[in-house]
């Protein structure tokens, strides 16, 4: 039998880790599916009813007003520089997730790096689509402000104006989403991004904007919408970006190697051939 060249080894490799890939991409699927159902199931225990109702739903008592009453009071016993504090980390928070995002965008550009790229492009799609989602399931719910519904609770932030729902919270399912993606792509990174993206929730709950299972039911959605995102698509969004990797020039700045000069024929008489004697 001849030797099989380079070529035909080549193919044999590649055949025989075919099965191999797409049975992670089957597992890689299947875990994405699972995450969704069980991320399905968490909102609809979580939701407070109100789909398929003309009236507003209003929490007044309960473990949820319970806790959110009590957090908000903390919050409010604090002093005056604290409020401003708490006010302006609810926003600072996503802020700083999104940083971390952007430096992953940006480092992956400048290393061409086409698995992070399409982790930071699936990333930001998964947070546009949480959003999406948790705006269409506040219409749907209905579900009253906190501070306008819950008595004798003095919150910190600005109440929103009726019609501005409070399930899920927008926040906390933006910040999951976020702090998610940067995990998984960085996971060096977690100790600093779960913390935020749990920062963000909670703080939502302290200026008195959202229930605990407001930010809980956006947490859901936000991270497992990340996960599963993540998890089945990242594998065939490489595949894309790195073709938009070798389409794209250079990013702007980058030191290009420079080629090692061609090496010239030595004219010296000592570099011809010597002569058979």
């Amino acid at each position: 039998m001849g030797r099989r060249t380079p070529a035909e080894q080549r193919t044999n490799t590649a055949s025989a880790a075919a099965p191999a890939t797409a049975a992670a991409a089957a597992r890689a699927l299947a875990l994405a599916a699972g995450l969704l159902a069980a991320a399905v199931a968490a909102l609809v225990w979580l939701a407070p009813g109100g789909v398929g109702t003309p009236d507003p739903v209003e929490i007044r008592d309960g473990a949820s007003a319970d806790a959110y009453r009590t957090l908000s009071d903390a919050a409010a016993d604090t002093p005056g520089w604290a409020h401003t504090l708490l006010e302006a980390a609810t926003e600072g928070t996503l802020l700083a997730l999104a940083a971390l995002l952007g430096w992953l965008a940006w480092t992956a550009l400048r290393r061409r790096d086409a698995s992070a790229l399409a982790g930071v492009g699936l990333t930001g799609a998964a947070t546009v689509a949480a959003y999406g989602i948790s705006e269409a399931l506040k219409l749907a719910v209905d579900e009253a402000r906190p501070c306008r519904t819950v008595p004798g609770v003095d919150a910190l932030a600005t109440c929103p104006p009726p019609g501005d729902w409070s399930f899920p919270s927008n926040h906390a399912t933006i910040a999951a989403a976020l702090a998610i993606g940067v995990t998984l792509l960085r996971p060096r990174w977690a100790a600093l991004a779960l913390p935020l993206g749990a920062a963000a929730a909670l703080l939502r709950v302290l200026v008195g904007a959202h229930y605990p299972h407001d930010v809980a039911a956006g947490a859901i959605l936000g991270a497992a919408l990340a996960g599963a995102l993540l998890l089945a698509g990242r594998g065939p969004a490489t595949g894309v970006t790195e073709w938009l990797v070798r389409k794209a020039p250079p990013a702007a700045g980058r030191v290009q190697p420079t080629p090692a000069p061609t090496p010239r024929p030595s004219s010296s008489p000592s570099s011809s051939p010597s002569r058979p004697r």
